[in-house]
């Protein structure tokens, strides 16, 4: 079996670097966008605001990742939720988030929600590696890393038109961020091994509908590899 492949709708198929995906391969072009991988998801003290456990298994897997991606000269981008410590982004605001209302209908009370990703608490910190040559985007509101951040105008100015994006959670940010990416134009990647969802059965599905309709759905192994193979051409 090929060591490229991809998945379209869950299933595993052969890759080819040079074919129809080569745009979405090509390092000199990408960056790594690394979603919510923060505390206010990932901490296991009890009081975590909005605890997305799935997650803490890949923060070592992202973080070999990431390293990899910097030794080819890949931008790696992390994007954190912040809302302002005030509370009039969200909770005080004229129109709080619709998930503080619908996600509870399925996991039951969130506890401590009314704390998630307010600024200057020690729940807006990064539990993966954040290096200097990193960049930061903060200020997500909402559930896409675009939404009202300044990434796409970052992404825009480092002249990057591909976008691999790892993090949490598959059925929720992740997939909004592959939807408006892929809207505004960019090459969408979601490395599968370095995503998680609320749940494999919703993982699944995120993976799916990007995999059909906004990009490439791999694992990080063949993106190193098609990177590796970029070098030595």
């Amino acid at each position: 079996m090929s060591t490229h492949y991809h998945f379209v709708n869950g299933e595993r198929r052969d890759l080819d670097p040079q074919g129809v995906f080569s745009e979405f391969l090509d390092p000199s072009h990408t960056a790594v966008v690394s979603i919510d991988m923060h505390a206010g998801h990932l901490s296991e003290k009890p009081d975590c605001p909005c605890p997305a456990p799935r997650g803490r298994e890949i923060v070592g897997p992202i973080d070999g990742f990431h390293a990899q991606a910097r030794a080819h000269g890949i931008t790696v981008i992390h994007v954190r939720s912040e809302l302002r410590a005030s509370g009039r982004d969200d909770l005080l605001g004229t129109s709080p988030s619709a998930w503080r209302i619908t996600f509870p209908q399925f996991t039951g009370p969130i506890p401590g929600a009314d704390q998630h990703a307010l600024a200057g608490s020690e729940w807006t910190e990064f539990v993966t590696e954040v290096l200097p040559g990193d960049e930061v985007v903060t200020g997500k509101k909402r559930l896409s890393a675009f939404y009202p951040t300044d990434l796409d105008f970052l992404l825009r100015q480092m002249g990057i038109r591909a976008v691999i994006i790892d993090g949490i959670m598959a059925d929720c940010c992740v997939l909004n961020a592959a939807f408006e990416a892929s809207n505004l134009g960019y090459r969408v990647v979601v490395p599968a091994d370095l995503v998680r969802g609320t749940n494999e059965e919703l993982e699944r599905a995120a993976l799916a509908m990007v995999s059909l309709h906004m990009g490439l759905v791999t694992d990080s192994a063949v993106l190193v590899a098609a990177w590796a193979a970029a070098a030595r051409a």
